[in-house]
């Protein structure tokens, strides 16, 4: 993830109000923030994340709101005005307002300029629109005078209420809250994480798009999915693959390199994609570094260009060392001309190594820590990762960690690949004279074609060999129909996670490896098994009374999680009452097991305990 705001990056802006504004910073724009204001984003560029920005007052000259970063200090003055202050309240040193804090024997009390107490509060609850005195007018001028961020608007509100020093530790703190909320000019900027965005997503956009899911269900999901970072990029050979060669150039799948691998059934707009690619570090794209190579290399380049060569340095040199000389005619001295400050010309660039164009059938993909997602679409929907700048359906993508490390497939290719056009048509092939021949589009096409096809050849092929390291899914299908057709892809002891928003389907497959449903299944009481072999199966359809194999996967159980926020005042904490978005979730669990072969036994040795009836009787001589 990226320390500062990049140009064109989405970032998640934190209003005082509470809600998120998610948007994409682009250069020599105008940021607008409603009623809070305006400001120009080359202002946050470069910036890092997590400060509070403060929209100052314009000024005369200037037609937009300058910037402040709000410092901690001013951030968290009350807290640390009552942890520094035991018996009185006073402002914590080094801040710049004064605050209101909680006294011994008093619950609040509101100071002026000079520290002086101008209220207190008690127990008595009031109204507070019947006892202020400002009016709405009054509110409306003093906002377009614009003072100070939205700070003086509220001190005069506090200073304007006629019974503050009625009010409860909890109603003028809760006050005091409701008023910074409305009127303070202030925001955060927080970067586009999965947690972040998932809670925007729910709280403020569609929630179902993301069928329901969030952030604590992203988290146990990836923690019961196992994932995380599957191991070194390792890449197979480029074949070299002539133009006149077809499938029989395509590059093998070596079962042995495959490792690290997920797969993903993803409904949530790829969403549950972000959040795995998050865990496994392919998800942001490291500019950080490739700016500091950069650098480097520029650097490294000046330095050699202002450099002299050694001969011009030597003769140099000696040209300084000598003395000038003089001569005398006519009483004129003839001055030895100026020495001309040696020229440092510029090294030679050496010309950039063009790396050679990989053939047509090269796989771009990497063998471990990837993702390989099962879509019923053309093309799958991850429309979501464009806010993590990766466009699923661009042909010709700029380098991102997604590109190498995300592959996708159709459930018919993956059951019947047969039937698929793009796996089962051969490729093309044309001879390098009738290739030359053709116009560039038609050549272009012609490259395109079988890129696709070693692409997708690679992928159902290396899919299909199974050994995967875990399954996750998010999805609207019957769960029971994804497992059938993936469990046997699965490799011994890899995790099984699945979110619902209900628990019914997930109650529905949790029953189907019930105690009881394997006993019958151990005890021979299903006829059509007998005889199968072990892979036979594990790819067993299932009939109605045993829709899976009841052994393919031990330790099942239904887990659920909310978090929930707390509203913190003063006698007052508490959860909240209401909270946004629809169902809280389930996650189904379980571990792929693989059934035993052969004969189990015990082996070992074993020391024969002796019976006491053979310790009584005495041996005989």
């Amino acid at each position: 993830m990226q320390s500062v705001i990049r140009p064109n990056a989405w970032v998640a802006l934190k209003l005082p109000s509470g809600s998120t504004k998610v948007l994409q910073i682009a250069p020599n724009t105008t940021i607008s923030l409603g009623k809070y204001g305006s400001f120009p984003a080359n202002l946050i560029i470069g910036r890092p994340y997590h400060l509070t920005f403060e929209l100052q007052d314009k000024l005369p000259d200037e037609n937009f709101s300058r910037l402040r970063i709000v410092p901690t200090s001013e951030l968290y003055a009350e807290v640390f005005a009552e942890e520094t202050a035991p018996e009185c309240a006073t402002p914590a040193t080094g801040a710049n307002d004064t605050v209101i804090s909680a006294t011994d024997g008093e619950e609040f009390s509101l100071v002026d300029e000079k520290g002086n107490v101008v209220a207190r509060s008690n127990r008595e609850i009031i109204d507070d629109n019947a006892r202020q005195t400002l009016t709405q007018e009054e509110i409306e001028e003093l906002k377009r005078e614009g003072n100070n961020a939205g700070k003086d608007v509220i001190a005069k509100l506090l200073l304007s209420h006629t019974a503050l020093d009625q009010k409860t530790s909890f109603s003028l703190a809760k006050y005091k809250l409701l008023k910074t909320k409305k009127y303070i000019r202030r925001f955060q900027v927080l970067p586009i994480d999965v947690a972040n965005f998932a809670q925007w997503q729910l709280e403020e956009r569609d929630a179902s798009k993301i069928m329901d899911m969030r952030a604590e269900m992203i988290g146990l999901v990836g923690c019961w999915g196992n994932v995380h970072y599957g191991g070194d990029d390792v890449l197979l050979e480029d074949p070299k693959a002539a133009v006149a060669q077809g499938e029989e150039a395509c590059v093998p799948v070596d079962e042995g390199l495959l490792r690290g691998r997920w797969l993903v059934v993803d409904d949530t707009c790829g969403l549950l994609v972000a959040a795995m690619a998050e865990r496994m570090g392919v998800l942001y794209d490291n500019e950080d570094a490739e700016t500091e190579g950069k650098t480097e290399e520029q650097n490294k380049d000046t330095e050699e260009q202002t450099a002299a060569t050694p001969e011009e340095t030597h003769r140099a040199n000696v040209n300084e060392t000598q003395p000038g000389k003089a001569t005398q005619e006519g009483g004129d001295i003839e001055m030895t001309d100026v020495q001309n400050a040696p020229t440092k010309p510029q090294a030679e660039k050496k010309p950039k190594q063009q790396k050679p164009r990989p053939s047509d059938f090269a796989i771009p993909y990497s063998q471990t820590n990837t993702i390989t997602v099962i879509h019923g679409a053309s093309q799958p929907n991850l429309s979501l990762l464009n806010y993590w700048g990766f466009d699923i359906t661009s042909p010709n993508h700029p380098p991102h960690p997604l590109h190498n490390h995300l592959l996708t497939l159709t459930w018919l290719q993956l059951l019947k690949p047969e039937l698929d056009a793009s796996y089962s048509t051969p490729p093309l092939t044309a001879s390098p004279e009738t290739l030359a021949s053709w116009k560039p589009s038609r050549r272009g096409n012609f490259h395109r074609k079988r890129r696709r096809y070693a692409r997708i050849r690679h992928i159902v092929d290396s899919t299909r060999a199974g050994n995967f390291s875990g399954l996750v899914c998010a999805s609207t299908m019957d769960p029971i129909s994804i497992l059938r057709h993936t469990l046997p892809l699965l490799a011994g002891g890899a995790p099984v996670a699945i979110y619902s928003p209900s628990v019914e389907a997930l109650a529905a497959v949790a029953d189907c490896f019930s105690v009881p449903r394997r006993t019958a299944w151990v005890s021979g009481n299903v006829p059509e098994i007998e005889g199968l072999s072990t892979e036979e199966l594990e790819r067993w359809p299932g009939n109605e009374r045993f829709p899976l194999n009841p052994t393919l996967l031990h330790g099942v159980s239904i887990q659920t999680s909310r978090a929930r926020r707390w509203q913190v005042l003063p006698g007052r904490t508490h959860p909240l009452m209401t909270e946004r978005g629809g169902a809280d979730g389930y996650v189904f669990t379980a571990w792929r097991a693989k059934p035993a072969e052969g004969k189990i036994a015990a082996k070992g040795k074993f020391k024969r305990r002796k019976v006491e009836s053979e310790a009584a009787t005495p041996a005989s001589a």
